[in-house]
């Protein structure tokens, strides 16, 4: 016990510098979100490390972490780039969230269920509309899904669709068109939370089956133009 105690007190070197990493992580993935760095964009080491007041190190954890959610892509000799995600990653992206996202709604116990942050993300989605802010729109639309997966309580479901989230972030981000993209969902999300209010489950998930169908099929359409129109 005493020697794997000794083991263990040399790596607690590492918990400050881990720490610092998965915070400038989640500062850069936020940024990521909003756009700030675009899919494509070289992330320089002295810039950003820079402007956080970090070490080479600690960005460069950073970027492993990122790398790791598949965010970031490491390229040899060039550096380290904000991934841009190809066809077949959106509609994998797609998959999951059909996979996972159905599963949640039907799963949910006996209502009621605690439905305020659907809410809230439902109206939050409208008032970026009338201010004519559709990225507001999208960010919105995130927001409900993944407070609609965070229904289920899980925070391995909750950290998984993290990732999957901030990476259908990259794909918004090259779509040229935003209102187009985002306007039809503000209606659907409010029918999912309507059937959800009800107490119906069978109908919410009926609704973001087709919902996700017809998305994915709207994305790529405008994401496949993009990406092959662009030099």
């Amino acid at each position: 016990m005493e020697e794997h105690l000794t083991s263990l007190a040399e790596d607690r070197a590492l918990l400050g510098r881990t720490s610092t990493a998965e915070r400038v992580s989640d500062i850069l993935r936020s940024r990521i979100a909003e756009g700030f760095f675009p899919p494509g964009t070289r992330l320089s080491e002295d810039s950003i490390g820079g402007a956080l007041g970090v070490s080479r190190n600690t960005l460069r954890e950073a970027f492993r972490l990122l790398t790791h959610e598949r965010l970031l892509v490491h390229e040899l000799n060039r550096g380290v780039f904000v991934r841009v995600l190809t066809v077949e990653d959106v509609e994998d992206i797609y998959r999951t969230r059909g996979l996972v996202e159905c599963a949640v709604v039907r799963g949910l116990g006996a209502p009621p269920h605690g439905l305020d942050a659907l809410s809230e993300a439902v109206e939050a989605g409208s008032r970026a509309a009338r201010e004519g802010d559709w990225k507001g729109v999208g960010t919105a639309n995130i927001h409900f899904h993944r407070e609609l997966v965070a229904l289920a309580g899980s925070a391995r479901t909750d950290e998984l669709m993290r990732s999957v989230f901030a990476e259908l972030r990259l794909a918004f981000h090259v779509v040229d068109d935003p209102k187009r993209l985002h306007e039809p969902y503000l209606v659907r999300n409010r029918q999912i939370l309507q059937a959800l209010e009800a107490g119906d489950k069978s109908e919410a998930e009926k609704l973001l089956a087709v919902y996700l169908e017809d998305s994915l099929e709207r994305v790529v359409e405008v994401y496949r133009r993009r990406v092959t129109s662009t030099p």
